[in-house]
């Protein structure tokens, strides 16, 4: 007689994008987030994280894991990224991951796709090795969602161009030492998207003003800035990339931000999930664990499968990404669903915890308001459906 199969929860298997190198990486980068980093996550809420950080990071080879050998990376594929946001997610920090993936996923990547060998040599290879910090100035006071309506201008003035206008919500800026800036260079350009430039801008030029930092819901441990830009003079070798076709640069470098901010959002929401578990099993009312009540079990495996869900789509695409699609679309979609689904998964768990839940100390209020950014940053729920709807031709 053959032996009976029964189920087998307690089995974790790997997912077929990941090899066992992968999760050798993800075991070493998640001994380090919870040894270095999770012990300060109270104090870099009310402080914001330190610069060593990146340098820490930078030794141990984490900010440059999908990055090519000869400007300091590792040289691996691009779920090391993948693990890496997921990783992350261990420091309870959502400001400090984001912190970090603003240097290793928004910023590195455009000046290795369009940058020359010297701004390469200049920026991104310091930055991989957290020597030098990186911001990115999309947002606008006026121009957000609306990223073709962005009024910070370039005027090209003989072998220079000079550069007038104001970031808003810009992430490490009051630590950075440049910023890729996206400026306006043709304001009479025919196409709404075409005109657009980006420029590599060293932050401690004159006319650069870092006015002041900004007060937000959550991602305390990130510091967030109001940057303005006052005739700052830049060379023409400052171009990144090429002149009047920014905005599509600039679209390019979306879909990988989107992407890994999808993954951040299931790991967030895992980790959540995690720790309300362990709650339910702990935690007793009328005499019994509240996780052996039939309401609550059920609040869990509706989040089980949420994060599922979202985490296969992750991945699929990524495995997509890998193996050089460029699917704008199911991006789109993945970073949707995985920040819905994370958000709805933290409101979830502050419910479960009772008042616990809406205590500082227990630290899930701290995440839903973390994750609540996903649902705007990168592209808004409202934006990420317009794609989506146009995608089909409507």
């Amino acid at each position: 007689m053959p032996d009976v199969l029964k189920p087998d929860f307690a089995t974790r298997r790997t997912h077929f994008i990941f090899t066992d190198e992968h999760e050798q990486l993800r075991e070493s980068i998640r001994r380090f987030v919870i040894k270095e980093l999770q012990p300060h996550a109270e104090e870099w809420e009310e402080t914001t994280f330190p610069d060593w950080v990146f340098r820490r990071m930078g030794e141990l080879g984490f900010l440059g894991l999908d990055k090519p050998e000869e400007y300091g990376g590792q040289g691996g594929d691009y779920y090391t990224s993948l693990v890496l946001a997921e990783e992350m997610a261990h420091s309870h920090s959502g400001g400090l991951s984001m912190g970090v993936a603003v240097q290793t996923d928004m910023t590195i990547p455009p000046i290795l796709a369009f940058g020359t060998e010297e701004q390469k040599q200049e920026w991104a290879a310091p930055a991989i090795a957290g020597e030098k910090i990186l911001c990115l100035g999309i947002t606008e006071p006026d121009a957000g969602s609306d990223v073709a309506a962005i009024k910070t201008r370039a005027v090209s003035d003989g072998e220079e161009y000079v550069i007038s206008g104001s970031k808003t919500f810009i992430t490490n800026g009051h630590r950075a030492d440049a910023i890729v800036l996206v400026t306006k260079t043709d304001a009479e350009a025919g196409a709404p998207h075409d005109g657009f430039t980006l420029f590599l801008v060293p932050m401690d030029l004159p006319g650069v003003t870092r006015e002041k930092k900004l007060e937000k819901l959550g991602m305390h441990a990130s510091d967030t800035a109001l940057l303005a830009f006052q005739d700052v003079r830049v060379p023409a070798s400052a171009v990144l990339g090429q002149i009047g076709k920014g905005f599509y640069h600039i679209m390019w470098e979306l879909q990988g931000e989107r992407l890994i901010g999808a993954a951040s959002s299931v790991a967030g929401a895992q980790q959540v999930f995690d720790r309300t578990l362990q709650y339910a099993k702990e935690r007793v009312a009328f005499g019994r664990p509240i996780g052996s009540f039939q309401v609550t079990r059920h609040k869990f495996a509706e989040m089980a499968t949420k994060i599922e869900t979202a985490r296969q789509l992750v991945y699929t695409t990524a495995w997509r990404f890998q193996n050089g699609e460029y699917p704008v679309r199911e991006i789109t979609m993945a970073k949707l669903h995985a920040a819905r689904i994370a958000v709805e998964v933290a409101d979830e768990c502050i419910q479960i915890h009772g008042g616990n839940g809406y205590m500082k100390e227990y630290g899930i209020e701290r995440t839903w308001r973390d994750l609540r950014l996903n649902r705007i940053g990168a592209g808004t729920d409202e934006i990420m459906l317009e794609v989506i709807g146009r995608s089909y031709g409507l």
